[in-house]
């Protein structure tokens, strides 16, 4: 496992995360005719709606060779729609590469990744890509690395040139220049001696770059300290141990789409980034050799996270094994479901193809065919060593629509790939709304929304009709609040009896619910006492104020009634429903948004136009920047306010403008905007009660 890799491509969109997969692929040899994003033929862009938006929606994964390395890569999306795809992959990875465009520099998916990254200890390296742009700088990024990130981003290669001047780039461990020369579409590249006007330069970043090294090892610092030198492999040897630590990033730069620097970035892959050997095994329950990496001795443990639904093989389970080794016909033990299944087939994944493989081992990265009942963030192992692996954290969706199919016939249809899409992705969330009988489905976005619905007429062929996106609107409490609710309710036979006494207090954002029973002398038996627990989860699923969840509320149990007959399990969730909905609302409910951070980049004479749509939109514009001839305004805006936000950006700049966004915070609606909400709620019968 010492020679194995598995790493993963991060990025803001359009950084050239993709572009820079196909190189990686081409010139470890996987494939031999390298495609491009803008051209449609990307390999790992395969899905008919990546090559004709030009983005990536879904995380591809290839295997490669490199120096004697097995290499596992995933490229993951850039949009912050798909964030669950690159939450997914840095959880299995080893290690990743930051990509970063030479131009924008840190962008706010850039950061949003880095976090991700972050949040799973996974070491980076950084590539500075496209230094051969009008406005690239090499140096302004690694500061802006710094800066946002506040880690230390060391340099192993500086440009020669930037913009139209970009040469080649200068290897400061071994102090030898590569020159890039244009050779049609792509770029040869000879290693020469570093120019002299460049020499003074590269010593002055060489040193740097030797004291980072020496810094994380006693020994290294010893040698640089009595040599003032250290050798390529001593360079190598201690700036791979700070990138193992998190301590530090090594840096270095070229131009994917003209083909320069990928073999020096993979070369980096190997020398930097860790092997599963070196990275600790993630258990949450259960013991595995010592928390570290498994291997192929150990007993077997891998965690589920995708799932694809493949139309001619079924559902493919792609699997991260941490330890042991399983083969074709294998059973294994779900201890999140507690179920066994039998493994039908392992494939090797290359983007939407699969090689067949009689078995795999710890550090791999595979597909399995013929687990049905599994789902993303399942831990499968072996019946008799039971562990658990700690499982993913997905964003909850902001933004929902109500779907139909366009024909009764297609209803089944419809269903089948409802579930199968769900199966797929945990962001996306189908659900029934009662009050109005609609499929209510709900994502991180439009573009989220807007390519599942795709999806659904290419790869299902439904018909599906859409009604207007809806906020993912949130109620909580803002005031300390107290009363009782006594259900009683008399059938022939048994009654129904049961009585609560509440306290519902407002807790800080993020803090979601917590259920606080403090019944003394047992005035409610304890059998009881988690049905009233229920029935509070139940009412705050669609709160009383406007028909939305209820979030940040602490609920106190404090007083309450039973009848040795009458008293139910039944009886208690209701008196506790009831009871939470009149006590809500004496709590001063408001409601609360999603506010976006947005960052809206335009040309310099559309600034003003922009700035002005931001502010119509209830849009609070933090701070404005200046970028290769373009501005950027960072905002956040209602989420509620940039619907079709797209259109009208391009409208405003002549089709030059463009934006991101991704969830900041929930803040509360103004006052009348709340008011002409729940009036239109209640109209709707949305409300409990209305």
């Amino acid at each position: 496992m010492q020679n194995v890799r598995n790493i993963g491509i991060m990025a803001h969109i359009d950084a050239g995360k993709t572009t820079v997969s196909e190189r990686i692929l081409f010139y470890s040899g996987k494939i031999h005719r390298m495609g491009e994003v803008h051209d449609g033929e990307a390999t790992m862009d395969f899905m008919d709606q990546e090559r004709e938006r030009g983005i990536t929606i879904t995380s591809a994964a290839a295997t490669t060779m490199w120096r004697d390395h097995q290499i596992t890569l995933i490229d993951t999306p850039g949009h912050v729609d798909f964030t669950a795809e690159v939450e997914r992959s840095l959880r299995v990875l080893d290690g990743a590469v930051a990509l970063f465009c030479a131009v924008g520099g840190v962008q706010p998916q850039s950061e949003q990744v880095w976090r991700q990254s972050e949040k799973y200890g996974v070491p980076k390296i950084a590539f500075i890509n496209k230094l051969d742009r009008v406005g690239a700088d090499f140096y302004a990024v690694i500061g802006e690395i710094r800066d946002e990130f506040q880690v230390a981003a060391v340099p192993i290669a500086i440009p020669m040139g930037q913009e139209d001047r970009f040469q080649g780039m200068v290897d400061l461990v071994r102090m030898k220049a590569v020159r890039y020369d244009e050779t049609g579409k792509g770029s040869v590249s000879t290693e020469i001696e570093i120019p002299a006007s460049m020499r003074e330069e590269a010593a002055k970043w060489r040193h740097r770059l030797m004291e980072a090294s020496a810094e994380q090892d006693d020994m290294l610092l010893e040698a640089f300290l009595s040599r003032g030198e250290l050798s390529p492999e001593e360079i190598v040897r201690g700036l791979r141990k700070g990138t193992l630590a998190r301590k530090l990033v090594p840096v270095l730069g070229g131009s994917a789409l003209k083909n320069k620097g990928v073999q020096s970035l993979l070369d980096a892959v190997v020398d930097f980034l860790p092997s599963p050997l070196e990275t600790p095994i993630p258990v949450a329950e259960g013991e595995l050799a010592g928390g570290s990496a498994g291997s192929d001795d150990g007993p077997f443990a891998a965690l589920a996270f995708k799932i694809i639904s493949d139309r001619h093989i079924g559902k493919l389970t792609l699997l991260r094994i941490y330890s042991g080794r399983i083969g074709s016909g294998t059973s294994v033990w779900n201890s999140t479901r507690r179920s066994e299944q039998r493994i039908a087939r392992i494939v090797r994944m290359y983007a939407n193809r699969q090689e067949a493989l009689e078995d795999a081992g710890a550090g791999d990265i595979v597909g399995v065919i013929g687990l049905s009942d599994v789902q993303t963030g399942d831990t499968l192992c072996l019946r008799d060593k039971p562990i658990v692996l700690e499982s993913m954290e997905f964003p909850a969706p902001v933004v929902s629509i109500s779907l139909k199919a366009g024909e009764r016939s297609e209803s089944d249809r419809l269903s089948a790939a409802l579930r199968r899409l769900a199966d797929e992705d945990p962001t996306f969330v189908v659900g029934y709304d009662e009050e109005t009988a609609e499929t209510v489905v709900s994502g991180m976005g439009e573009l989220h929304l807007e390519v599942l619905v795709e999806r659904m007429r290419r790869e299902y062929g439904v018909n599906v009709q859409t009604g207007r996106p809806e906020v993912a609107y949130r109620e909580t409490a803002t005031v300390v609040a107290e009363g009782e609710y006594k259900h009683v309710k008399q059938t022939g036979g048994h009654g129904q009896y049961g009585h609560v006494r509440l306290i519902l207090e407002p807790m800080p954002p993020g803090e979601s619910f917590e259920f606080v029973n403090e019944i003394r002398s047992g005035r409610i038996p304890a059998e009881y006492i988690a049905s009233v627990e229920k029935g509070v989860v139940k009412a705050m699923r669609r709160g009383p104020h406007a028909g939305y969840p209820v979030v940040d509320v602490r609920v106190r149990l404090v007083d309450g009634s039973y009848h040795e007959v009458d008293s139910s399990d039944m009886a208690f969730q209701e008196a506790a429903l009831m009871g939470f909905r009149q006590v809500f609302l004496k709590t001063q409910p408001d409601l609360l948004e999603p506010v976006m951070s947005v960052e809206v980049v335009v040309p310099e004479e559309f600034m003003g136009a922009a700035a002005g749509s931001i502010c119509q939109r209830r849009g609070r514009i933090e701070s404005m920047e200046q970028a290769a001839g373009a501005r950027v305004l960072y905002c956040f805006v209602p989420l509620a306010e940039m619907f079709g936000y797209a259109g009208v950006i391009r409208t405003l700049t002549q089709g030059r403008g463009s934006f991101t966004m991704h969830f900041e915070r929930y803040e509360a609606v103004p006052f009348e905007i709340e008011r002409q909400i729940v009036e239109k709620r209640i109209r709707e019968k949305r409300v409990p009660g209305a």
